[in-house]
């Protein structure tokens, strides 16, 4: 149940999950480097989440894990790595050999992700740029090409995202569930705004917010719900607040080419 018209309220994120996050639904989890809401997404995992379509600029370990304990049924991107290192091994078994199940996907640029969530969180059809022309990308995926009806120009056209659920990482949060962050923005607010349900998790709760240089706030009238999360994005990082665990990213390449391996350290440290 949405609460944009209310505000946001601060919960426990188990309950946040609950209550806004269905089987079958929509879901983009979205940080850009830093700021990647693994603790949100282990909360899916652990609650059991299934036949999501996963949605994120660069997927990362956390949708490589998402994907490994049967979450997803699509993935929608743009660059599917482990930033460290090098393939995702949990998408990539699940790509080629349907492992734990078979899941289909739906690739495309950064450009072109950022554009559909734009669109998305402008309440419009579509976004148009320029890109996709020349890349064998445009025949794997669902772009279109459109001319300029002022200049004549040929343009890609790609359809906006609007996902069921928007979940992302910040710094801060105040008492009314304003929320702010910085360091790299990210498509944070474009994926919040282009979603029917939000939920942010925060490294704090301040009594008000202070304004910083490249801050992005994120008004509470479009949040749903907000839940604290200390180093809730490890290992990635909040910036000025934790740092990045590089030594997981290299470690997490080893872990996750071994099925039973994979599902050892889930168990483990996750479940």
């Amino acid at each position: 149940m949405s609460n944009r018209t209310h505000g946001a309220h601060i919960v426990p994120l188990r309950d946040a999950v609950a209550d806004l996050v269905h089987d079958g639904d929509a879901v983009a989890l979205e940080g850009f480097t830093h700021l990647i809401p693994f603790a949100a997404g282990h909360e899916l995992i652990r609650q059991g989440r299934k036949d999501l379509e996963l949605i994120r600029m660069t997927p990362d370990v956390l949708y490589d894990q998402m994907v490994g304990m049967g979450c997803a049924r699509k993935l929608v991107f743009s660059y599917a790595g482990n930033p460290g290192v090098g393939s995702l091994h949990r998408v990539r078994d699940a790509v080629e050999h349907g492992w734990p199940h078979p899941i289909e996907i739906e690739e495309h640029s950064h450009a072109g992700m950022a554009n559909r969530y734009a669109a998305g969180a402008a309440d419009l059809p579509f976004g148009v740029l320029r890109g996709y022309a020349g890349t064998d990308l445009v025949a794997h995926t669902n772009v279109k090409f459109i001319t300029c009806p002022f200049t004549g120009e040929e343009l890609a056209a790609v359809p906006a995202l609007r996902p069921d659920v928007a979940i992302v990482h910040a710094q801060e949060a105040d008492r009314r569930g304003n929320v702010q962050l910085w360091g790299i923005p990210g498509v944070q607010k474009e994926a919040v705004l282009a979603s029917a349900r939000s939920l942010v998790t925060v490294e704090r709760v301040v009594d008000e917010l202070e304004p910083c240089p490249g801050g992005v706030v994120i008004p509470g009238w479009c949040v749903d719900a907000v839940a604290v999360a200390e180093r809730g994005a490890h290992p990635s990082y909040a910036h000025d607040l934790t740092d990045r665990d590089n030594d997981f990213y290299k470690l997490w390449d080893e872990v996750s080419r071994d099925r039973d391996e994979f599902r050892a350290y889930m168990e483990e440290h996750i479940l």
